[in-house]
């Protein structure tokens, strides 16, 4: 009996399906624009979606003109990025002491410095080339005498560099280093017979060796077996002396030697930096072993953005530049005299500009 109940079932389920018609959804509708009969065109009602996607902004595409703003704020325009680093400094240190009716006495007295640094600078993989300018120019009047120079200084350097690859921070260096001044230099209180003019001594130096220089950190360490130092005195009365180590007579004077500088800059304080530069240099074929210094240590007190304090020191030392030289009535020399360390303390509050 079973068997005979399913088969009538199933029998009943298959008239119906094969009798039945699917009905289309209403989401389609017959389109009136037909280019055939065998083929319609079908549109897609818009249906409100009842449950939103996260994330998903029901927004009308149809922007409102009347509800646009003008623009508040100016935006920049995109500017790619550059592998050039620039520095432009101005600064101006003034010293001014006045007395009236000052029991202690004292004579009134205004000291100025201006310095001005400039750098370019380009780092790129494997390539790193370093270029800077500083001038430096000091006076200072006091009552009762002349005016009278205090610092003078024009400072040249220029460094390529190139390593292997870009994990390591030595380089393989060519550098050039050229050094002078503006103006004539006096012991004074002469005031009539230069010690030094521009040009006189001028000092250039050019090798190639290898440079270290760590990622991130204001850190240069030049090494050079292979320096040519060149020594200028292009002033006639002062090459007529045979100062500066030239013959007399003679404008220049040539050096082979080993060269090695250093650089450091770092903030040692809230806003107290310090600025470290020494270059040491021997030379093989007349003096080795005998070590020219010049070294430069400064301090920056940063005060805001326009106004700091500095102190520093510099020492040089050239066996090539003589003191306590003795000559005898027809002006002839008689004791050349001897190097001496040369020492320039430098202390004032001024003023910044960085552009």
């Amino acid at each position: 009996m079973r068997p005979i109940i399913c088969f009538c079932f199933i029998f009943l389920c298959f008239v119906v399906a094969s009798s039945a018609q699917i009905n289309p959804l209403r989401v389609f509708e017959q389109g009136s624009d037909t280019t055939e009969t065998e083929f319609q065109v079908v549109r897609i009602k818009d249906v409100k979606l009842k449950y939103v996607t996260r994330g998903a902004k029901l927004t009308d595409p149809r922007t409102v003109l009347n509800r646009i703003k003008p623009l508040q704020k100016k935006y920049k325009r995109f500017v790619p990025k550059s592998f050039w680093t620039k520095v432009n400094k101005f600064g101006l240190n003034i010293n001014e002491v006045a007395f009236v009716n000052w029991n202690a006495g004292g004579d009134n007295s205004v000291s100025a410095m201006a310095n001005m640094n400039f750098s370019r600078n380009y780092k790129f993989r494997y390539l790193n080339w370093k270029n800077e300018l500083r001038l430096r120019y000091g006076l200072n009047a006091q009552e009762g005498r002349q005016l009278r120079k205090t610092d003078d200084q024009i400072r040249l350097s220029s460094t390529i560099g190139f390593r292997k690859d870009t994990i390591t921070n030595w380089y393989y260096s060519v550098k050039a280093n050229f050094n002078t001044q503006f103006s004539n230099g006096y012991k004074y209180p002469n005031r009539t017979t230069p010690i030094s003019r521009f040009m006189a001594p001028g000092y250039l130096f050019l090798g190639a060796g290898t440079s270290y220089i760590p990622e991130g950190k204001k850190f240069n360490l030049y090494i050079s077996p292979i320096t040519q130092k060149a020594t200028f005195v292009l002033d006639e009365e002062l090459s007529n002396q045979g100062v500066f180590g030239v013959d007399s007579g003679e404008h220049l004077f040539m050096e082979i030697g080993f060269l090695v500088t250093n650089s450091w800059e770092k903030e040692v304080l809230k806003n107290v930096f310090m600025n470290h530069r020494i270059s040491l240099y021997t030379d093989y074929l007349l003096s080795f072993g005998n070590v020219d210094v010049d070294w430069e240590l400064s301090f920056n007190l940063k005060v805001n953005k326009y106004i700091n304090a500095n102190i520093g020191t510099h020492v040089i030392f050239d066996d090539d530049i003589k003191f306590d030289e003795v000559a005898d009535a027809d002006g002839n020399v008689i004791d050349p005299g001897i190097p001496r360390i040369q020492f320039k303390q430098l202390l004032g509050v001024g003023l910044n500009y960085a552009f």
